[in-house]
């Protein structure tokens, strides 16, 4: 849970209490700990939706590539096909010329 402060045992974190209570006084520390309870909680969300963000970039341009290539080969099936379509007139006209020659 306290991850991100170090190496911080129990007889360290009653001194800073103690400190914290001392500074702030005894009525104001619920009212200073509930708002540093929400600005913590605001932040991991804030954290959090920055880095939901990046990973969709992220899945985004790993599906791009895939993408692009599929249209790509789209492209050029439906160009091979309509060149084959164009060829086979023109090849049977071809056999008709060769056979009327006969």
């Amino acid at each position: 849970m306290f991850g991100f402060i170090g190496n911080i045992g129990p007889w360290e974190l009653i001194v800073i209490l103690l400190i914290a209570l001392i500074v702030v006084g005894p009525g104001k520390l619920p009212e200073v700990a509930k708002g540093m309870g929400k600005a913590a909680r605001e932040f991991k969300k804030a954290t959090s939706g920055v880095q939901k963000e990046i990973n969709d970039v992220m899945k985004f341009d790993d599906d791009k590539p895939n993408t692009i290539k599929k249209e790509y080969e789209t492209i050029v099936n439906t160009k091979q096909e309509a060149a084959v379509e164009k060829a086979e007139p023109a090849a049977e006209e071809k056999v008709e010329e060769k056979t009327e020659d006969k």
